[in-house]
């Protein structure tokens, strides 16, 4: 598998890679990507959200649970498809608040969202690999000790970021964030399931602007 890294994340993160733990991980999934069951998302994309947003230009973070499980979904940035795959329900009420919260609407065009890690934001899911057609298959294999590292390196090397937590499954991860230091917008996952408890109609996106404004950074364009 031909992975990339930015290596402002390879020097932060130096240590972690090291960790017995860490070889194990990589082990498990260098065997399934071996196997005959198709794993997502490409090999060369496990680390893409880190490779494309250096931890010095991160300002927000969104977090998600593991990658889509469905064929040509999965592109290595939580919530993000490629151009031209029909936009995921959970990202259809995102750009649905969107719109409800700032009065316009995103400006994303279909469901991919390089424009905002472009931006600085951070789309990064818990579990980095899945199965295909299995949700969760991934779980407990060692990601969830990787990202928890990356999520607190960040909220200690850095000030005035913003986490926006969905689910109960990201909302454990806040237990490692300042709250002094960065602003935690926590909501119930976007999804068809659980996006009517609370995620739409929680004005996290121009929340995160104004926090971002009042720290003289420059706003999303979401």
């Amino acid at each position: 598998m031909n992975v990339r890294i930015d290596d402002g994340w390879k020097r932060i993160l130096s240590g972690e890679f090291d960790k017995l733990y860490f070889e194990h991980l990589i082990h498990t999934v260098k065997q399934e990507y071996a196997g005959t069951h198709p794993i997502y998302p490409p090999g060369k994309y496990i680390f893409r959200a880190l490779d494309l947003c250096p931890p010095e230009k991160v300002k927000v973070v969104i977090l998600g649970q593991d990658p889509y499980h469905e064929f040509g979904q999965a592109e290595g940035l939580a919530f993000s498809v490629p151009p031209g795959v029909p936009v995921p329900p959970s990202l259809r009420n995102m750009l649905q608040e969107i719109k409800n919260d700032t009065g316009t609407p995103s400006q994303i065009v279909g469901g991919n969202l390089l424009p905002w890690v472009e931006q600085g934001v951070l789309l990064l899911n818990a579990t980095l690999t899945v199965r295909a057609g299995h949700a969760g298959s991934h779980q407990g294999i060692g990601w969830e000790s990787f990202t928890d590292e990356v999520i607190r390196t960040l909220a200690n090397t850095r000030e005035h970021l913003v986490f926006m937590l969905w689910g109960s499954y990201a909302r454990r991860k806040g237990a490692m964030i300042d709250r002094t230091r960065h602003l935690v917008l926590e909501a119930p996952h976007p999804s068809p399931l659980s996006a009517h408890r609370g995620f739409l109609g929680c004005k996290h996106f121009s929340l995160a602007n104004k926090y971002l404004e009042a720290h003289h950074q420059t706003p999303i364009r979401w």
